[in-house]
């Protein structure tokens, strides 16, 4: 089934028993995003709202919850799609130039967008503030939407082959917004609007946007598809949809596709900014209120049967995860096309997905040494830090895969006591500071600026690793509750962090100089300083979460018998992460008890959702 809009896909998902409607009202403050979040992490059906408070609208939740719903979406192109992606030519060369490549069935003609006269979305219109006012977590500064699909062409060369289309953050409503005229657009750098946006305002002319919400799930999947510059993802969505694209074409107008549920269209005007935020975001932490640009809402239009997707977002895994599992899955095989000698990679969802970057890449420059020592990896490392979405990493990990054929990035246990066993701390950390940080992380020394760590390893194994903790280790004062949380790994639960942002803390200083005197500790490689030990040591998913979404590699890495020679850094060990809360960091996501005692009522038996959620 190729799904042109969301009602041929409501319909097919209910039919086969992956949808159930809920006709109780639900409110889309807060208690809609609950009950999506608990649906997702009890791989729940697709989720229908009929009556939502304050809109006609109905909401619709969790489509791609599961990988196996997701990949059933695509059941009729993803085979075809993998194909070319395996192709022996540059794969990114078909979603270029796909005419090249008219031997490839239906895949090729599919890509081309079809200009239509008119499509269902013009059936309507109506305001911003009619639309459902989703507030995903109780400090978000207003309603959002959260599946948008912002699409706008370049100024010096319009078309749809030089369009883009991404996921970016959509304010509706907001105290720094003139109801339903004004809108915050918020895009992260790294991302394809920021060119179109740059193009508009060196040519001092507005940028147009358009908004879509729903309409063919391939095109919600290609808004989050990372392809390289120079790609349209309108491309990528026909191949997906597996049908060409219907594109409303208007003389003087940004085309609307045909089949959305909705099309919010606007005008970023040049120097235009309001504050946007804040929004519970997808490190698990809210992202503050900034200035970002503001488009100016010219028409709101919808279609008779509009519906409106949404998920939220938040400390991982969430919806989104499975976008990224999905992606990774289709992808996978073009690493080495992408990042020469680089043989997997991955993006660690539990850490928040930038925050970490393992990777298993080739180490080959002298392979008649004596003892081989990483030199490839660094090239590795830098390829990764200066291309396409992993650029936004904060820590790139990177094994060698001569060590051992069989490591893999996914068994972090694995993985990280091969790294523990093989680094040398003097020579294998490799920063980059003051540079450019993901938007969202708030660990830097200011808005998208902070470090980055190449961390690699290769080579014969330098030290056993203890898995329990050595008789003659102790603490400094104020430092307590040691737990171990696997083999040469320890976590400890730290002072409150009370230092200014771009400073480091001395009480990390003392506990670097107390472990040195301790001394004989080589069999604990690593220290994790937390608020909480206890928390931070109990599974994987807490430790990379707070290991890595607390900490800036420069400014938070520390260590016994550290040194700095010719601008290098490195000790002898063992190395200390700050992995505490700063005290200018961003507030973690708390949900508020008065809606979870709400959705509990609704799970409870009798409920609505009842053995659903």
């Amino acid at each position: 089934m190729r799904y042109r809009n969301t009602q041929q896909l409501i319909a097919d998902l209910e039919k086969s028993g992956q949808l159930i409607r809920i006709h109780e009202e639900v409110d889309p403050h807060l208690q809609v995003a609950e009950i999506q979040r608990r649906a997702f992490r009890a791989k729940a059906p697709a989720i229908m709202f009929t009556n939502v408070k304050g809109t006609k609208f109905p909401m619709v939740c969790n489509i791609f919850g599961t990988m196996e719903r997701t990949r059933w979406i695509f059941r009729d192109t993803l085979r075809a799609l993998e194909g070319i992606f395996k192709l022996k030519v540059d794969p990114f060369d078909f979603f270029k130039h796909p005419w090249r490549y008219a031997g490839v069935p239906r895949a090729g003609y599919s890509t081309m967008p079809k200009k239509v006269k008119t499509g269902p979305v013009l059936d309507n219109t109506t305001t911003v503030s009619q639309l459902p006012q989703l507030h995903s977590w109780p400090m978000d500064g207003g309603g959002y939407v959260t599946l948008p699909q912002v699409y706008t062409e370049s100024p010096d060369k319009p078309g749809f082959m030089h369009s883009n289309i991404g996921m970016y953050r959509v304010q509706l409503t907001g105290a720094p917004f003139e109801k339903d005229k004004e809108i915050g657009l918020h895009y992260q750098i790294h991302r394809g609007i920021g060119y179109h946006h740059a193009e508009a305002l060196r040519r001092n002319e507005p940028l147009k946007v358009n908004v879509f919400v729903g309409g063919p799930p391939a095109m919600t999947m290609a808004a989050i598809m990372p392809l390289p510059e120079g790609i349209a993802e309108l491309i990528f969505a026909g191949a997906l949809g597996g049908f060409r694209m219907p594109m409303i074409t208007r003389k003087g107008q940004l085309p609307l596709l045909a089949e959305a549920d909705f099309c919010i269209s606007g005008t970023v005007y040049p120097n235009e900014q309001k504050p946007e935020g804040p929004f519970g975001d997808h490190l698990g932490y809210y992202s503050l209120a900034h200035d970002f640009p503001l488009m100016r809402v010219d028409n709101v239009y919808h279609r008779n049967d509009a519906v409106w997707p949404f998920t939220t977002v938040g400390r991982p895994p969430q919806e989104d995860t499975v976008f990224g599992e999905f992606i990774h899955d289709l992808t996978a095989e073009l690493v080495p096309t992408v990042f020469n000698g680089v043989h997997e990679v991955h993006a660690v969802d539990p850490a928040g997905v930038h925050p970490l970057l393992l990777a298993i890449g080739s180490e080959r420059y002298v392979p008649y040494a004596e003892e081989r020592q990483p030199q490839e990896l660094i090239t590795c490392g830098l390829s990764l830090l200066g291309n396409t979405q992993t650029s936004l990493s904060k820590y790139a990990i990177l094994a060698a895969k001569e060590d051992n054929q069989a490591l893999t990035t996914h068994n972090y246990k694995e993985f990280f006591t091969h790294m523990l066993e093989r680094t040398d701390f003097a020579r294998d950390f490799h920063f980059i500071t003051r540079t450019t940080i993901d938007t969202l992380d708030y660990t830097g020394i200011s808005l998208n600026q902070g470090s980055k760590l190449i961390w690699t390893a290769c080579g014969p194994i330098k030290r056993t690793l203890g898995s329990s903790i050595p008789s003659n280790f102790s603490l400094p004062d104020n430092f307590s509750d040691a737990k171990m949380f696997m083999p040469g790994v320890v976590v400890v639960k730290g002072p409150k962090h009370t230092a200014a942002r771009d400073e480091h803390d001395n009480a990390m200083f003392r506990l670097a100089e107390h472990l040195k005197n301790v001394g004989k500790l080589d069999s604990l490689p690593l220290v994790v300083v937390a608020d909480d030990a206890d928390f931070t040591a109990a599974n994987w998913d807490n430790f990379l979460w707070v290991t890595f979404t607390r900490s800036d590699p420069a400014t938070d890495m520390y260590g016994a018998g550290a040194f700095t020679h010719c601008k290098h850094w490195g000790c002898a060990g063992p190395v200390i992460i700050d992995a505490r809360l700063k005290s200018f960091h961003a507030p973690a996501l708390e949900e508020d008890p008065d809606v979870t005692r709400a959705v509990d009522s609704m799970a409870a038996k009798g409920g609505c959702l009842h053995n659903i959620i």
